[in-house]
C-alpha cells in the first residue's frame, strides 16, 4: 500500500498508522506522521497539511538548518518543538563511491543513537503526551534522523524488526524527488555518493543489530541510555495504539523497490 500522502512540494510525508504490534494492537491511523522538511509547505500543500489536523511538530533539524530552509509555520493550536538529535554534521552528497551505505549510513544513526539521547527522550515524551496527536516528526529529507526516531517508536510499540525495516525502505519511493531538490539547490552538479537518498534495508538491519550487540535490545537501549521506564512505554502505546481491525486494516511494511 501507499503510506505517502501526496503534497506537491513534500516527497516523504506519511502515515505511520496500520503497522501490527504485539499483544493483538496496531498502531493508529492519522495519529502519526513521519515526513521532510515541514519549512517547504506553502500554498495548497498548507491547506492540505492543515487538514491532517496535526496538532505537534518535532523538528530533528540542526539550527543552521532551520535559518536556511525555514520551518513549519505558525497556526493556531500547533505546538513546535525543535530537537535537534544529530551531534555531529556531514555532508551526504560529498560522499565518495567508496562510502558503502549500509555500514556508513548505520555507523552515523548509532553516533546519534548515543550523542543525542536527550533530545531523543524528549521526542518519546513529546509523542507519548496525551494530546500531542496527530503528531509528526521530520528532518531535512525524513529519512536518516527520521528514520531513526521512527524505528524507535515502533520499536516500543511492539511492532516487528521486519516491518520497521520495511518502513524505513519506503524512503526509495521519493528518492528521485529527492534528488531532484538537491539538484534545483545545486545547479549543474550532482552528489558525489552513489547512496545519496538511499534508505536500503541493510542500513537499518544494521542499525538494529548494532544496538542489540551493544545493548542487547533496542528496549534496553531506550531503558539504559534513554531512562525510558514501563510508564513512558505505556503512555505511548495508550496514544498510538488501537485493537487489531478497530482503526481500520491491519498492515505489513512493503519493502520499496528501487529497481
Amino acid at each position: 500500500m501507499n503510506r505517502h500522502i501526496a503534497f506537491e512540494r513534500l516527497h516523504n510525508f506519511r502515515d505511520m498508522g496500520g503497522y501490527r504490534a504485539d499483544g493483538g494492537r496496531q498502531v493508529r491511523w492519522g495519529r502519526l506522521f513521519r515526513s521532510d522538511s515541514l519549512g517547504k509547505l506553502r500554498d495548497e500543500d498548507w491547506d492540505r497539511f492543515l487538514g491532517l489536523g496535526v496538532r505537534t511538530v518535532i523538528d530533528l533539524r540542526y539550527d543552521w538548518e532551520i535559518a536556511a530552509k525555514g520551518r513549519v509555520p505558525d497556526a493556531p493550536g500547533l505546538r513546535y518543538h525543535h530537537l535537534s538529535i544529530e551531534h555531529r554534521p556531514y555532508d551526504q552528497a560529498a560522499l565518495g563511491p567508496e562510502a558503502e551505505t549500509g555500514r556508513f549510513l548505520a555507523d552515523r544513526y548509532a553516533e546519534v543513537a548515543h550523542d543525542g539521547v536527550a533530545e531523543i527522550r524528549r521526542a518519546l515524551d513529546v509523542i507519548a503526551a496525551e494530546d500531542s496527536a496527530p503528531a509528526v516528526f521530520h528532518c531535512a529529507s525524513g529519512k536518516d534522523r527520521t528514520g531513526l526516531l521512527a524505528a524507535l517508536v515502533l520499536s516500543l510499540l511492539g511492532v516487528s524488526e521486519d516491518d520497521i525495516v520495511a518502513d524505513f525502505t519506503l524512503t526509495e519511493l521519493a528518492t528521485d524527488r529527492l534528488l531532484a531538490d538537491w539538484r534545483a539547490d545545486h545547479a549543474g552538479q550532482e552528489p558525489g555518493w552513489p547512496g545519496y537518498g538511499r534508505a536500503p534495508a541493510d542500513v537499518m538491519r544494521r542499525f538494529l543489530a548494532d544496538l542489540a550487540a551493544t545493548h542487547g535490545s533496542v528496549h534496553e537501549y531506550a531503558a539504559e541510555l534513554l531512562g525510558v521506564d514501563e510508564e513512558l512505554v505505556a503512555a505511548l502505546r495508550r496514544n498510538l495504539l488501537v485493537s487489531v481491525g478497530e482503526d481500520g486494516p491491519a498492515v505489513s511494511g512493503t519493502t520499496a523497490r528501487s529497481d
